[in-house]
């Protein structure tokens, strides 16, 4: 159990008390949630069983030890309920609170200052996670289609086996449109003159050569890129 405990009592936090919490908390994390930092109240009288602040990759939890510390009870917060986090520096330790968004005031005082800083460092790197992870998923309509499109060509790709190396299209080492040769010159069709079928089919080609070592990973790479321009 030591050495389950001993990554939280850097910032001297009592042994007892995260020993205590950490026991019952393994009962009631969800999936995928890890326990970031843990501050314990510290009063000046001597604190037998003092409240804790637990906060993980999902939540905040405030343990209150009960029944002479036989229970406890957890009160939590998502993240995406708070609203706002505060520290307050007195004399004797900190005051940390935070506010939800239905106006509720949750505050636990007696924080060592060391202790105080931490979590509030940790609640607003959470809460900027949360903020920049939300924003990060609105995508511009504009780039979103060719985004999709591109996922599809390249998953269909993947599972189509070379039958016929009389349709693969010839090879350049400048990463330049594929040349052809004198009898086909006249006939060939520049890339921007294809139609989506055509491109598609061109790309799908070029994905061949790729897979049979006929061509670099960024020979085709270029080859990509300047087909899916004109898509």
């Amino acid at each position: 159990m030591k050495e389950q405990i001993k990554k939280f009592l850097n910032e001297e936090q009592d042994p007892k008390a995260i020993e205590k919490v950490t026991s019952k908390l393994q009962d009631i994390l969800m999936k995928n949630e890890e326990i970031g930092y843990i501050a314990v109240q510290k009063k000046p009288a001597l604190t037998v069983l003092p409240d804790s602040i637990v906060m993980t990759n999902k939540r905040i939890i405030i343990c209150q030890p009960k029944n002479l510390g036989l229970s406890m009870n957890f009160i939590d917060y998502t993240w995406d309920d708070i609203e706002g986090t505060f520290v307050k520096e007195n004399i004797l330790g900190s005051e940390f609170s935070f506010s939800t968004k239905t106006d509720l005031q949750v505050s636990i005082d007696y924080i060592p200052k060391i202790q105080a800083r931490k979590i509030f460092t940790y609640a607003k790197e959470q809460l900027d996670i949360l903020k920049n992870g939300t924003a990060s998923n609105v995508i511009n309509e504009e780039i979103a289609p060719s985004l999709i499109q591109e996922s599809e060509l390249i998953e269909e790709m993947e599972t189509e086996e070379v039958t016929d190396f009389a349709e693969i299209m010839p090879v350049v080492s400048n990463y330049s449109e594929p040349i052809a040769d004198n009898s086909t010159a006249s006939t060939e069709k520049r890339t921007s003159e294809l139609t989506q079928d055509e491109l598609f089919a061109k790309l799908q080609n070029y994905k061949k050569l790729l897979d049979n070592g006929l061509i670099l990973q960024g020979e085709y790479d270029a080859f990509k890129k300047e087909i899916l321009s004109y898509m």
